[in-house]
């Protein structure tokens, strides 16, 4: 048997390498304002295109991903994520970017739940290996701006080109792994049991829930350390590293407890353990000192995240694509949705109003989880 990174490494990096181009969009879109001169409401109408893009047709690629094999499909969305945000610094006009990273998030919408689906085959019962196909996408998301933001200063909007060709060439790739390892993907596309949509329904809302916590905090915690913190710029940014940071470790931990507690209880363990970490961290008036309790809200919220997608399957084992557009698409960015909210209470309370507006959140989680059940066995 091999170990569960072995079986995952090629899904954990292509789904890094999708993910990437997520994590790239938030990087560039200032650099279209200095270097374009477009204007904040316009700069902000590129942060949605990408967003629309990956979050509404991640269900119809579910759907698709459960009938047909379609074993180019989740090729293909890299490739287009690629290209997309690639070629968006190198189009002339503002509506052409607005297509290309449209055309970039319709890429990540249709790699999730074919992905999702072909690596729970290769995970099979193991949350520890699952949680390295998610962790994929917290490093891509992660690394982009470090990696994006020295060429976009050096070379300006047009250095989005430069991610085109691994894009292609990573697209290429996994094309090819798809038609060697999964000869035998059409037998496995259904798989046998009872769909429990009731279920999927209530893990569906935890999920909404953490997303709308993890959009949040990544949004305003920055913000936090320098208005109500006193931190200076590069402190906020420090912050803002640790809980991503945490998030990888945070997924990565949650799939290895999850192996020895169970799925659902290794969900509302992530939930209950939310609540006492956002009052510590928001009760520390220490800059410094608050540095690694951000860092444990980076950690506590994702421990259910690669549990949740995992989970999420087996409450639709007929349907694994459909579940991993969900759990992966919808259910994630619909935390998006809910910033303009917290961006009118911080205009009038600040970040700290924000954050603590949150805190109600993870109450409802835990809340919701207790009706979470342990699946029945289920044949693959």
């Amino acid at each position: 048997m091999h170990s569960p990174f072995r079986r995952m490494w090629v899904w954990a990096s292509t789904h890094a390498v999708d993910d990437f181009f997520q994590g790239l969009v938030p990087a560039a879109v200032p650099y279209f304002v200095l270097d374009r001169g477009f204007s904040y409401v316009e700069a902000s109408g590129l942060a949605l295109a990408a967003t629309l893009g990956s979050a509404l047709p991640q269900l119809l690629f579910g759907v698709v991903a459960d009938r047909r094999p379609v074993l180019w499909m989740a090729p293909l969305g890299v490739g287009l994520a690629g290209v997309g945000a690639g070629m968006a610094g190198l189009v002339p006009s503002y509506p052409l970017v607005f297509l290309m990273l449209v055309l970039s998030g319709i890429g990540v919408a249709m790699f999730h739940p074919p992905a999702g689906r072909d690596a729970r085959q290769a995970a099979g019962d193991s949350a520890t290996a699952m949680s390295y196909f998610a962790v994929g996408g917290s490093i891509g998301f992660f690394v982009a701006p470090a990696i994006a933001t020295p060429a976009l200063d050096s070379l300006g909007i047009g250095a989005t080109g430069l991610f085109l060709p691994p894009a292609v060439l990573v697209a290429f790739v996994l094309l090819r792994y798809q038609r060697r390892a999964f000869v035998a993907q059409r037998s496995a596309v259904r798989r046998e049991g009872t769909n429990r949509p009731g279920l999927f329904a209530a893990l569906t809302c935890v999920e909404i829930v953490r997303s709308i916590v993890s959009f949040g905090v990544n949004t305003f915690i920055a913000l936090y350390w320098i208005d109500s913190l006193g931190a200076s710029g590069s402190l906020g940014g420090v912050a803002l590293t640790l809980v991503l940071g945490g998030g990888v470790m945070g997924t990565l931990l949650g799939g290895r407890i999850a192996d020895r507690i169970g799925l659902v209880r290794t969900v509302q363990l992530g939930n209950a353990l939310l609540l006492p970490a956002m009052i510590a961290l928001l009760a520390c008036p220490d800059k410094y000192a608050a540095l690694p309790l951000v860092a444990l809200v980076g950690i506590v919220t994702n421990i259910p995240f690669a549990v949740l997608i995992k989970l999420g399957q087996d409450y639709l084992p007929t349907r694994p694509g459909t579940a991993a557009g969900v759990t992966l698409g919808l259910a994630v960015s619909a935390g998006g949705l809910f910033m303009p909210v917290l961006g009118v209470i911080a205009d009038h309370n600040g970040p700290r109003g924000a954050l603590i507006t949150l805190v109600a959140f993870p109450i409802v989680a835990v809340a919701v989880s207790i009706l979470l059940r342990t699946p029945e066995p289920s044949a693959s």
